[in-house]
């Protein structure tokens, strides 16, 4: 896995140095030869909660996201390799600067209006903008222009030029190693200005897009019905008709369910208590898909409420968590974290030991920073197993060193509300929406979960740190596009997740892997139901003949 995606990512900057290098989608994205037809059943125990792409950001409207929207770029299913998908062709300036992207032509939203070169401008505008409220908006900060549309000053970017309807014209500050994986992102997704404004500020619930579902019908703690789109681009894609979304499962009934046959893919995954059963069962035979993410679960430790302000609180509490009990809790499907990178991303550094497990140590620090008898605080988790189950042991380590966590375990979207929206979260244990990447680059597990731009109002930087040197040192990792500087990159990179680790924002731990469940009429590969950049890949999936 490590090599392929490194594989993936140097293509992708590799392209930025090609002299005016041409890209094309002709054959990118073949169709499957996969039966057609067919609709399923997907389970969740929580509602959706929203279907904008540029609000959206958890695991579980991010795969449907990806299925009702367009990107100019999009990767091959199951795999981080990028290639054209609503752009036809695209080149790239030698020096990195200006990417100039052509769309197909006849692809129509699912109002009918044909999609054109403005609805890419207007939609990458709308994610940046401040008043949208979402947290995407700092991964086109490259983009000439975004400063002033973030401070006010202006109302789009003026480094999106449209100069007919068939083209879309970047022009960028400074080089970023990863633009062509931004365009890819949800965020990126092409909407039509006149749906969102009819939608009255309701259009995460009214969504129109060009991508290969629509949404049919949304009951609202109930269920949310998707159709194929009979207009999508791509001939032969999607294979199945059409898929509900039935909400209010417990994870274990929903098992039950698929093993019933009533259920086909149970997407809040396999409890532990569950899992050994599972895997072990002949049963469950070809039902179980155990896969390697790019994964980080962590705590949030809010670096603008007291004591959490105080770093060598922070370094306590870092200093006060078995790791070990808590990965025993998942039937060991994770190895414990010490950094916010995953092993298999680039620049992860081996040699980093990070704070150790010691009790002792954990109480002198909280002493010597004034807090020998501990404080009160409270600790948010998800309310689906085994959430509650690891925040009650996170409870009981800190308790050991004098710290009194009050559990609120809730459901996944006032978790985010109270983290992002609110910001009154002083700790947050991120198990059920932890950081699974976006794209295959470090750079990723900064800009919107530590970096400066993602600790906004809507953002997903729960611990509000902002380390204004270590946002510089970031802005210089990713304009190194060259591919000859990728190990210098790499390198960089690593290190400013070490530095960030000095601060504490963050508990790491442990990077986990994904298990779903899925019934036995369901057909594909493992990796598009454990797909790299969507989840699970609605697109590929199929329905055996």
């Amino acid at each position: 896995m490590l090599k392929t995606f490194l594989r993936s990512t140097a293509l992708a900057v590799a392209v930025a140095f090609a002299p005016a290098a041409l890209v094309t989608g002709a054959g990118t994205m073949p169709a499957f030869a996969q039966s057609q037809g067919g609709d399923i059943v997907v389970t969740y125990k929580d509602d959706i909660a929203t279907l904008d792409p540029a609000i959206g950001y958890d695991w579980q409207n991010w795969s449907i996201i990806k299925s009702l929207y367009s990107r100019l770029m999009d990767y091959t299913p199951g795999t981080p390799d990028l290639v054209p998908s609503l752009a036809e062709s695209f080149t790239v300036a030698p020096d990195g600067l200006t990417y100039t992207f052509k769309l197909r032509k006849g692809v129509k939203f699912s109002n009918g209006r044909e999609v054109v070169a403005g609805d890419v401008k207007y939609s990458i505008e709308r994610a940046v903008d401040p008043k949208t409220q979402g947290p995407g908006g700092g991964f086109f900060g490259a983009i000439v222009g975004y400063d002033d549309l973030v401070g006010g000053t202006a109302t789009g970017l003026a480094g999106i030029e449209t100069p007919d309807a068939d083209t879309v014209v970047f022009k960028l500050s400074r080089p970023d190693a990863t633009f062509l994986h931004v365009l890819a992102i949800n965020f990126a997704s092409v909407v039509p200005k006149e749906a969102v404004e009819a939608a009255a500020g309701d259009f995460g619930k009214k969504p129109v897009g060009s991508g290969t579902f629509v949404l049919k019908e949304w009951v609202i703690g109930q269920k949310l019905v998707f159709a194929r789109n009979p207009d999508y681009f791509e001939k032969g894609v999607p294979h199945i008709d059409g898929f509900t979304i039935e909400i209010g499962q417990e994870p274990l009934v929903a098992l039950l369910r698929l093993q019933r046959g009533e259920v086909d893919i149970a997407g809040d995954g396999v409890p532990p208590a569950k899992f050994l059963e599972m895997s072990k069962s002949p049963e469950f035979e070809g039902m179980i898909v155990d896969g390697q993410q790019l994964h980080t679960g962590y705590v949030t430790l809010n670096t603008r409420i007291k004591p959490l302000d105080d770093v060598k609180v922070r370094q306590a509490l870092n200093m006060a968590i078995n790791k070990e009990r808590i990965v025993r809790i998942v039937n060991g499907r994770a190895t414990p974290a010490n950094q916010p990178l995953p092993p298999l991303m680039p620049g992860y550094d081996k040699s980093y030991e990070g704070y150790a497990y010691d009790v002792g140590k954990a109480k002198a620090l909280l002493a010597e920073a004034g807090y020998p008898d501990g404080f009160p605080t409270v600790l948010y988790s998800t309310n689906t197993d085994p959430q509650p189950r690891i925040a009650q042991a996170i409870q009981q380590d800190l308790a050991a060193v004098g710290v009194k966590a009050e559990i609120k375990a809730l459901a996944q979207s006032n978790v985010i509300a109270a983290g992002g929206t609110e910001g009154e979260a002083p700790m947050i244990w991120s198990g059920g929406m932890a950081w699974i990447a976006d794209f295959p680059d470090p750079s990723n597990f900064y800009g919107p979960i530590l970096g400066c731009a993602g600790a906004v109002q809507g953002g997903w930087n729960w611990s509000w740190y902002c380390n204004e040197d270590l946002q510089k040192q970031a802005v210089a990792a990713d304009s190194l596009s060259d591919p000859a500087k990728k190990a210098e990159r790499e390198a960089l990179w690593g290190k400013i997740f070490i530095d960030i680790m000095k601060d504490a924002p963050w508990i790491p731990i442990f990077n986990e892997r994904r298990v779903v469940a899925k019934s036995k009429r369901m057909g594909g590969a493992d990796n598009i139901y454990v797909d790299p950049t969507r989840v699970i890949n609605y697109d590929a999936i199929f329905v055996k003949p």
